[in-house]
């Protein structure tokens, strides 16, 4: 069971704020998404939350149990995002292929939740879903119980690594990410081929460098797991 299912029923009734809103878990989930979308985790408060909601930060705890908590709950959230629509087509690569992106996209979406999100396993509803499909896609392959279970572990980790990496890019500043992409032109437009001849025959091909790997490295993955059934 869920931490935030945990918090005491009297506690979870649903009254108005000061303003007339009336809390819930998913209004609480959804204001502090966008807050974290807009401001960062790092800056992230109940004090702003309970502003945001026009209530008192302790309002919040009548919800969820804590800080932790809370932000486990929006993890979950974008992990049902991602899920949202997804449909088995019967061929179990290409769907495997779907769930991985749908998950890389969903973090994307949201760069500063995904500086958290990717690295926490929330063991909520969404996660407890998304996990069961996953796995269930493996073993409707032909897998076995725990090759399944080890192959959706390594396609999941690779999933959320990009998905780290590419949302950590995208938190960069402009220029920032401007000079990093232009990099791979100037920084290696010079280098003499004597010393790196491999990166002289490659030199026109190392603007690739430059976005993202996910969709080649889940490729890779999945052709290799149709290779090993």
């Amino acid at each position: 069971m869920a931490e935030s299912e945990r918090v005491p029923a009297e506690r979870k009734r649903r009254r108005p704020t000061g303003s007339g809103v009336v809390l819930s878990a998913d209004l609480i989930v959804d204001t502090a998404c966008r807050l974290i979308d807009a401001q960062g985790a790092q800056a992230f408060t109940v004090r702003k939350l309970g502003a945001a909601l026009g209530a008192d930060p302790s309002a919040v705890y009548r919800y969820f149990r804590n800080t932790e908590d809370l932000l486990l709950a929006v993890a979950d959230r974008l992990i049902g995002e991602s899920m949202a629509g997804f449909t088995r087509t019967g061929d179990w690569a290409a769907d495997l292929r779907d769930f991985g992106l749908r998950a890389y996209r969903s973090a994307l979406r949201h760069p500063q939740i995904a500086a958290f999100s990717t690295v926490r396993v929330t063991g909520r509803p969404h996660e407890q879903r998304a996990v069961d499909t996953g796995i269930g896609l493996l073993l409707e392959a032909g897998f076995d119980e725990a090759t399944a279970v080890r192959h959706y572990h390594a396609l999941v980790d690779s999933v959320l690594g990009h998905a780290a990496l590419d949302a950590a890019f995208l938190r960069l500043t402009p220029a920032q990410r401007t000079a990093d992409e232009g990099a791979w032109r100037a920084a290696y437009a010079d280098l003499p081929a004597a010393e790196y001849p491999s990166l002289d025959r490659v030199r026109g091909e190392l603007s690739l460098m430059a976005g993202s790997a996910v969709e080649a490295a889940l490729d890779l993955l999945i052709s290799a797991l149709r290779a090993s059934v």
